[in-house]
């Protein structure tokens, strides 16, 4: 019986110890993982100060502030002066942006590690916006708003010859026609030979009537004809060629000057290449001189690389580009915007 009992007090005692080596193995496997959690969380924390330390150090250096000198800028202008006049933006519109950049980067902070050059850039895109947008026009609201007091509205093109003058028109009654107006032409351009003919094509492609008189006739009772004619057939535009006799001559500004008088044109639209550079420039300045435009057309952007007449233009005419050619074809016209240029330019 007290054998019995022993075999039993023993096996007991045997499970009790096993108990307890288990309970042993459980605290000291606990304490292992607690040290090891806690040696993760001392290590982490001293990633985290690290990080922090160097996110702090950078941060300071990256706060710290410059102030950009005039010697500075004057170098970064000398450079830049020369690029824009080779790319065609005329001398005094060079001086007006370089002058406005000045004014805006001497004295300036910019942020060590800040790259002079970007914030030139981004200023002098910024310029050349406020420059070409200092008289926005928008042609689409312009008829819109303006039919609904009167019709045919009246539109007369002028620029030298050989410069896409009367593809243009083609081009500019192809718009109309898109958006549902109706068109007239005049061949209001009577000196130069084949000039009627060329604007009769055109007009014969898009199905649109001429006005035309004999070669040699006067411009000013063509576009007269055409406008009594879209008066009585109530139709919406009607869009005159004139001649492209060189700018100095004075018989052609005469003659402009009565076609003005005469016809009270509701927009004058000088049209001129892109490509022709300061050329194209000078004589927008002249005939906006001599007779007065309303804005420009620009054809052959396509073919320039450089897009320095536009921005010369609208300065120096001191109204806006309209439209821009792209192409050959009819519709090959683009609705001008500044900052479509600009992306253009500068990509």
């Amino acid at each position: 019986m007290f054998k019995a009992l022993k075999e039993k007090l023993k096996s007991f005692r045997k499970k009790i110890e096993e108990i307890d080596e288990v309970k042993k193995r459980e605290e000291i496997e606990a304490k292992v993982e607690a040290k090891v959690e806690e040696k993760e969380k001392v290590e982490s924390k001293k990633v985290k100060k690290k990080i922090g330390l160097k996110d702090k150090i950078a941060a300071i250096v990256l706060e710290r502030e410059v102030i950009i000198d005039e010697k500075k800028v004057d170098d970064v202008l000398y450079e830049l002066e020369i690029i824009l006049l080779e790319s065609d933006v005329a001398f005094e519109v060079v001086e007006e942006i370089s002058n406005r950049l000045k004014e805006r980067l001497v004295g300036r902070k910019k942020k060590i590690g800040e790259k002079l050059s970007n914030i030139v850039l981004n200023e002098l895109k910024s310029i050349i916006i406020e420059i070409l947008d200092a008289n926005k026009f928008d042609f689409d609201e312009f008829v819109e708003e303006k039919l609904k007091e009167k019709k045919p509205l009246n539109l007369i093109f002028v620029g030298v010859n050989g410069t896409g003058k009367t593809t243009t028109i083609a081009k500019v009654a192809k718009r109309l026609m898109d958006k549902g107006y109706s068109v007239v032409m005049a061949a209001g351009d009577t000196f130069r030979a084949g000039a009627i003919e060329q604007l009769e094509e055109h007009a014969k492609n898009l199905g649109i009537r001429l006005i035309k008189h004999k070669a040699g006739g006067d411009p000013a009772a063509v576009i007269y004809d055409a406008i009594k004619h879209a008066e009585s057939k109530k139709i919406d535009f009607v869009l005159a060629d004139t001649a492209g006799r060189m700018h100095t001559k004075k018989n052609l500004i005469d003659q402009l000057g009565k076609i003005k008088r005469v016809t009270k044109p509701d927009l004058t639209i000088f049209v001129d290449e892109s490509i022709a550079g300061n050329d194209a420039v000078e004589r927008a300045r002249m005939f906006n001189e001599a007779v007065g435009i309303d804005g420009s057309i620009l054809t052959k952007l396509d073919a320039d690389p450089k897009g320095g007449t536009a921005i010369s233009i609208s300065f120096v005419t001191n109204k806006p580009v309209l439209f821009v050619g792209t192409g050959q074809g009819y519709d090959d016209l683009v609705k001008f915007d500044s900052k479509w240029l600009i992306e253009r330019i500068f990509d």
